[in-house]
């Protein structure tokens, strides 16, 4: 796999070099070079729809000064995707990269090694956020995790992953970590483009004083209700989420999990933990029909809890995108849900 990445990596490389310089310096009507051409558009590529609409928000809604590349999309999970040969190409020629950084992004460094292009800037938002970051974590009642699946999933083995720390790549589920991230994101783009400098320091305090704002709603929000407790019935991706606001914990799978099947004793304890704790409902990720978490629901006492949808944004489709999806708009809907599931 790496070394059939290594040489499609060099063919695009080489090929793109060859259409650039058989495009330079063309002759008009009469022999003559063409006309000096404005500077070239910004090319920005982003492997997740966080990224890609926070750049989108920075840089304003006409985007005059790039070209804007979302790579996951017609709804990919993050976890399973893999780059296409326009993929690399698009990455190796660009001007700004952002990705998460996490084990999902394993295929970007040999990508980043090999594209070349020494002026491209990238953005790793996990490197970027430090010690923000937390490794995942199995809490009471977890489906014990495979420390392999993640390899397993991607086609490949790794003898010694399983004794290395594994982080939660979901970062971008906390507003404050998205404050950090959009201010590292306006920083390259003036440093690239200083003829919209102005735009784009003013977008970004625009959209920060935004999310400052929300940030504020959710710590309300959880310091008022009388449930301080999230039970999720699917993977559980809302680490970040809940750490900001101090809120507890239990779910099936952690975030990164692929697995689908719950063992009895698993909804057995987490059943056990709604009665015990009156929570009034249970929580899911967008995506799949959520039977395992109406099974939880099923095995309660009281079995009429709500069963509730938190959307994670790992699997935004083009559709969503075209009807004005984005990343502000997805957290204020969570807003609402959370709501439900912390009152009695």
């Amino acid at each position: 796999m790496k070394r059939s990445l290594t040489i499609l990596i060099l063919l695009l490389t080489v090929l793109f070099g060859i259409f650039s310089f058989s495009g330079c310096g063309s002759s008009g009507k009469n022999g003559g070079t063409k006309a000096e051409t404005p500077k070239p558009k910004l090319k920005i590529v982003a492997t997740i729809f966080p990224e890609y609409n926070w750049v989108k928000e920075i840089m304003g809604k006409e985007e005059a000064g790039g070209e804007l590349t979302l790579l996951s999309k017609k709804g990919a999970d993050m976890h399973s995707y893999q780059p296409s040969a326009e993929d690399i190409l698009r990455i190796a020629n660009c001007d700004l990269f952002l990705y998460v950084g996490g084990e999902s992004d394993k295929w970007v460094d040999k990508a980043l090694k090999e594209g070349g292009n020494p002026k491209r800037k990238v953005i790793n938002l996990m490197k970027l956020l430090g010690n923000r970051v937390r490794t995942e974590e199995e809490v009471e009642g977890m489906q014990k995790h495979d420390h392999h699946e993640h390899d397993k999933h991607h086609g490949k083995e790794d003898k010694h992953h399983h004794d290395e720390p594994e982080y939660d790549e979901h970062v971008w589920l906390s507003l404050k970590n998205a404050d950090i991230i959009c201010k590292a994101i306006a920083e390259e783009l003036v440093a690239l483009d200083q003829k919209n400098a102005a735009t784009y320091r003013a977008n970004f305090d625009a959209y920060s004083k935004k999310l400052t704002a929300l940030d504020a709603q959710y710590k309300d929000t959880v310091d008022k209700a009388p449930v301080k407790v999230v039970l999720f019935g699917d993977r559980f991706p809302f680490r970040y989420l809940t750490d900001d606001y101090g809120l507890k914990y239990y779910a099936v799978f952690n975030g990164c999990s692929a697995e689908t099947e719950a063992s009895f004793e698993t909804v057995v304890f987490l059943a056990k933990k709604m009665d015990e704790l009156k929570l009034p409902a249970i929580f899911t990720i967008e995506g799949k029909p959520h039977k395992l978490a109406q099974t939880i629901v099923d095995n309660t006492i009281a079995k009429n809890q709500k069963v509730l949808t938190l959307n994670s944004m790992q699997s935004v489709t083009d559709e969503e995108i075209k009807n004005g999806a984005a990343y502000l708009n997805v957290m204020e809907d969570n807003l609402k849900v959370l709501k439900q599931g912390l009152v009695k």
